[in-house]
């Protein structure tokens, strides 16, 4: 079993888990996380009871089971129906974890992939990003890429980066190679997570798409993970008049 020493260790490790700014069910997903890439609660552990989390932390019971719902969805724990909540054994890459070049899809289109770099730089990561600044630190690498299929501009990629996962991240050439292909190379994927919503892009984002800022767009959040922990978080924007999601599913 995952063994925390009483209720006072746990409310301890809970105030550790970010800023009392983020919301408790989140919090409660980054005590777990942090507890599991520190090597403490390893493959197959038992986490605490949720009426362990709610005696510890004084927290409703609906909020617990929001935190371990979403983290038995994302692939880092698995719940067993009367008996609790597991450590989830690290899963291989395979079809289902694939996440696609953009240059790749464009060019087996028969059509012509380009990258404008706006930015690529290491940055300190503010309090707007509090996951991403408790899963890897203060600083991150941070770019913004805009995708061409020929002359027109089909996607903006917004990307932070863990350090630790690709440390020469910022010595790449983004117009020869695409962040995917890279992080692909060096911290091969494990686990991938997709958000998809209906959205109107910023000013910054509709002028680097060359639309009207009315015009809908389709954003997609993507996290990815290595085996050793968070690779990279990205936005990646499309203009809904130049986009649309296809998939194939079966029984």
């Amino acid at each position: 079993m995952a063994a925390v020493d009483g209720d006072t260790e746990l409310a301890a490790l809970f105030a550790q888990a970010g800023g009392t700014s983020a919301p408790a069910y989140e919090r409660i997903k980054n005590l777990v996380a942090a507890q599991i890439r520190s090597g403490r609660w390893e493959e197959g552990d038992q986490l605490p009871s949720e009426h362990q989390f709610v005696a510890a932390l004084g927290l409703s019971r609906m909020t617990i089971n929001r935190a371990l719902r979403e983290l038995t969805a994302e692939g880092v724990i698995v719940r067993k129906m009367g008996v609790g909540s597991f450590v989830a054994a690290t899963k291989k890459s395979s079809p289902l974890f694939e996440v696609r070049n953009i240059a790749d899809e464009i060019q087996q289109r028969g059509h012509r992939h380009r990258t404008e770099v706006v930015l690529v730089r290491a940055e300190t990561i503010d309090s707007a990003h509090s996951f991403l600044r408790d899963s890897i630190g203060g600083r991150g690498f941070h770019s913004i890429l805009v995708h061409f299929e020929d002359d027109t501009p089909i996607q903006v990629e917004d990307r932070y980066v863990n350090p630790a996962e690709a440390p020469g991240y910022l010595d790449q050439d983004f117009t020869a190679t695409t962040p995917n292909d890279y992080l692909s190379r060096v911290a091969p994927l494990v686990r991938g997570e997709h958000v998809v919503e209906a959205v109107l892009g910023s000013p910054e984002e509709c002028r680097l798409l060359r639309i009207d800022p009315a015009e809908p767009c389709l954003l997609i959040r993507r996290r990815t993970w290595s085996e050793h922990g968070l690779v990279s978080v990205a936005r990646l924007v499309h203009p809904g008049s130049r986009n649309r999601l296809e998939g194939v599913f079966g029984r």
